[in-house]
């Protein structure tokens, strides 16, 4: 028994046998260590990599947009948390209206729709009452809203109209409007908040957001495109960093729909926004802004639909004159230019905005133009549209135009004298056979020898077109008498020469 328990024991190894077990006992060791150092290596590289994309995420998500931002209930109220995570509970109301949905079926979706908007109200409640941080993570989680639920895609345009509405067409209303709305609402406040970084702010209103929200501009809803007025303008006011950029972009926009498309719809809440920035304008006035002046603004006297914008228009070019005056005969060369010819219509919108022009002119400046402008008025006095040939002749009750014509008439006179006595003897409104005998009157009590020595001229004009027409009468009476003698004898050589004569004579008379 105690024999086999004793042969269960380990037997004692010889030197040799210890000291080789020692020796792999000792290269194991050793390459057991250096497992362990090229494990290392790799651990190092591994975690010199994680810390690699550890510093892009936090370029692409910086550490502060998360930073102290705890998961709340979004359905819980402002009152029910505390103040500590009322900024929490902001973010997660914002990150719970990024859910869009469609409006066009009323009863689809009634009660997430509801909730939605309820959120909306108490996020514009919230900022209104001051007690919102516009740190980082709120700034991007309230432009990220904004632009999921007011950057879209609008349909094509299938009205017969090539400028979008006009008054004859009722506007299109977007069922989403009661969302749209506070949206609106609540982006307006936050650019207005009065404790905004803006440092911080504009890397998130960036121009990529500000390009959007020009796009939107296009919108057939004109109370959408109310709210957006507001909202570029206070951008611009705020961002001062993005002013040349929104210029150049709606210069732009303005470019594509005169030379392209000659359709938009919110061309006039563009030039209304530009009305004020144009009177924010420093002196002398940059070159930038004349270019604007020259290559947009004048330019928009081209297109049918004018009439959607016009008075936002003149008010921009009157803005650009109140600046400069020199920019007077630009200005005029300008709409002689695009002066309509058989649009009535548009011609009288011509020359309301040319008398609101020519109110801010100087004499220097109206003696560039005087010649080709009063030979376009006197085509516009002679006018078979009554309206048109009325309002040229209301353009004399000026008290500022009629000095300019008064210090001028001798050049003015013989321009329009001649259509002024056509008027008197060919036109068929009463009312403007009225207003050519008064401004007669007052040319002869303005300059009585001018107004003899012009009458004269036009009667000597008479006279010889009369003798013309005589002289051109009867050639034509001989050419026939020549031609009825050819038919008659048959062609002789003697007839025949007298009819070159006569068609020689008949070609020089006309």
């Amino acid at each position: 028994m105690i024999k086999q328990i004793l042969s269960k024991l380990p037997k004692k190894l010889p030197k040799s046998d210890s000291s080789d077990s020692a020796k792999s006992d000792s290269g194991n060791s050793t390459t057991s260590f250096g497992n362990v150092f090229q494990c290392t290596n790799v651990g190092s590289t591994i975690s010199s990599k994680l810390n690699v994309v550890k510093r892009v995420s936090s370029v692409v998500f910086p550490a502060s947009m998360n930073a102290g931002v705890e998961a709340v209930d979004p359905s819980l109220s402002f009152k029910d948390v505390s103040n500590t995570q009322k900024q929490s509970l902001f973010i997660s109301k914002l990150n719970l209206c990024c859910k869009v949905y469609d409006m066009s079926d009323p009863d689809k979706n009634c009660t997430e729709q509801d909730v939605k908007r309820q959120t909306l109200l108490d996020l514009v409640d919230f900022v209104s009452s001051g007690s919102v941080k516009f740190t980082e993570p709120a700034i991007a989680a309230l432009c990220k809203m904004c632009a999921t639920n007011l950057f879209r895609v609008f349909p094509p345009k299938f009205r017969s109209s090539s400028g979008g509405e006009t008054e004859d067409e009722e506007p299109m209303f977007d069922p989403a409007w009661s969302h749209l709305q506070v949206v609106y609402d609540l982006l307006l406040q936050f650019i207005n908040y009065n404790s905004l970084d803006v440092k911080l702010a504009k890397s998130h209103v960036d121009h990529a957001f500000v390009l959007r929200l020009l796009d939107l501009f296009d919108s057939e809803d004109p109370r959408e495109r109310d709210c957006l007025k507001t909202v570029l303008h206070r951008i611009y006011g705020k961002f001062m960093v993005h002013r040349p950029f929104i210029r150049k972009s709606v210069s732009n926009i303005i470019y594509r729909f005169v030379f392209e498309t000659e359709r938009h719809n919110g061309i006039a809440e563009l030039l209304e926004i530009f009305g004020s920035v144009i009177s924010g304008f420093a002196l002398p006035l940059k070159e930038e802004h004349k270019i604007f002046l020259w290559k947009a603004l004048i330019p928009l006297h081209k297109p049918k639909s004018i009439g959607i914008y016009h008075q936002q228009l003149t008010y921009c070019i009157v803005q650009f004159i109140d600046k400069d005056q020199r920019l007077v005969s630009s200005v005029i060369k300008g709409l002689l230019k695009y002066w309509p010819v058989t649009n009535s219509q548009k011609e009288l919108m011509f020359m309301s905005e040319l008398e609101e022009v020519l109110e801010m002119t100087s004499m220097a400046e109206f003696q560039k133009v005087m010649v080709p402008l009063f030979r376009r008025l006197a085509c516009c006095l002679t006018s078979s549209h009554y309206q048109v040939a009325e309002r040229a002749h209301l353009l004399w009750n000026n008290e500022h135009i009629l000095n300019l014509i008064t210090q001028n008439r001798q050049v003015i006179l013989p321009l329009v004298f001649s259509a002024l006595v056509h008027n008197s003897q060919n036109h068929w409104n009463q009312a403007v056979l009225n207003l050519t005998q008064n401004i007669r009157k007052m040319l002869s009590q303005m300059d009585e020898e001018l107004v003899l020595a012009c009458q004269r001229k036009i009667e000597e004009e008479d006279s010889k077109s009369s003798d013309v027409a005589e002289r051109r009468r009867i050639t034509w009476e001989r050419l026939e008498e020549a031609a009825t003698s050819v038919q008659s004898v048959g062609g002789s050589s003697d007839i025949l020469v007298q009819v070159k004569s006569a068609t020689a004579t008949c070609s020089v008379a006309c």
